[in-house]
């Protein structure tokens, strides 16, 4: 089940237990280079891939030394993603979403596509100067950046504070806007959290703290909440809660901190993105991004 996505050569090669170097390289450039359509026939979208000495890409009149090169369609939009960022399980559950909820958005509706804010196009040579290319042409970038980039995550998610007092407590107004992602936040796996918290410190031994997280729940087939990710591949068969933000989503969270007048208070906001539930050391599930402080007097 995870194979196709993340060693999709493996698949083709019949290397289940990956042997063979390519099949570990999981998602290479000959496999993207070699996909030729996307079919939306199934539960699930299918890439076609024809593997040969001719590789297609977005650009026409490319030419290279080493292969034959060929313009095609679907290297130019969000198709090309949604073989693995579009997933329904056996139960017959949408668990991955993140194509669907661009389609839905205002990002599909324009066709602002995938590659726009995860391949930035920048003026260079294609792949590397055996290519033959018009000088300075524009290519994307391969870096990808997702959710362990805090430069993305910072441009995704704008964050405004604000905290007064009131008598014997202070109030604090955060507002969330989901401004530069064209799917939800967070995307991807049901474990994935985007974390808000919020820290009231009143210098005087009196600290508080109150955490709102947005993510999805599923739940199996006897309404069974599914806590491990790779079960929920398997189990997850209706979404029980849905508190992420969506595309263009603004959303204000207010807390209140009993803090007696005269005592000033440091208000901090911080968030972070759990984005590796199942990681095996703390800085590889947890990024924290954005931090926000207020001193209230």
């Amino acid at each position: 089940m995870c194979l196709p996505c993340h060693s999709p050569l493996g698949v083709h090669l019949r290397d289940f237990g990956l042997k063979q170097k390519v099949s570990r390289e999981g998602v290479t450039c000959d496999w993207c280079h070699s996909v030729r359509e996307v079919r939306f026939r199934g539960p699930n979208p299918a890439a076609v891939v024809e593997f040969s000495l001719v590789k297609t890409g977005p650009r026409k009149g490319a030419r290279a030394v080493v292969h034959g090169t060929r313009y095609a369609e679907v290297h130019t939009g969000s198709g090309i993603c949604a073989p693995c960022h579009q997933y329904r399980n056996a139960a017959g559950l949408d668990l991955l979403t993140t194509f669907q909820e661009w389609r839905a958005s205002r990002y599909g509706r324009q066709k602002r596509h995938c590659q726009s804010c995860h391949m930035n196009r920048v003026a260079g040579d294609v792949v590397d100067p055996r290519i033959q290319a018009v000088a300075g042409a524009q290519i994307n970038l391969h870096e990808m950046p997702g959710s362990r980039s805090v430069n993305q995550l910072n441009q995704a998610v704008r964050t405004v504070l604000a905290a007064r007092r009131s008598a014997d407590s202070v109030e604090v107004e955060i507002e969330l806007a989901n401004v530069g992602a064209g799917h939800s936040m967070p995307t991807g796996s049901p474990m994935r959290e985007l974390i808000l918290e919020v820290i009231a410190d009143a210098r005087q031994g009196q600290d508080f703290t109150e955490t709102r997280r947005y993510r999805r729940v599923v739940a199996d087939r006897e309404g069974n909440p599914v806590e491990l990710e790779h079960e929920a591949f398997f189990r997850a068969a209706t979404v029980v809660s849905d508190s992420r933000l969506a595309a263009e989503e603004r959303r204000t969270e207010r807390f209140r901190f009993p803090v007696p007048a005269g005592i000033p208070v440091e208000i901090t906001a911080r968030l972070s993105y759990h984005y590796s539930p199942v990681g095996r050391a703390d800085s590889e599930r947890r990024v924290v991004f954005r931090t926000i402080s207020r001193l209230v007097q």
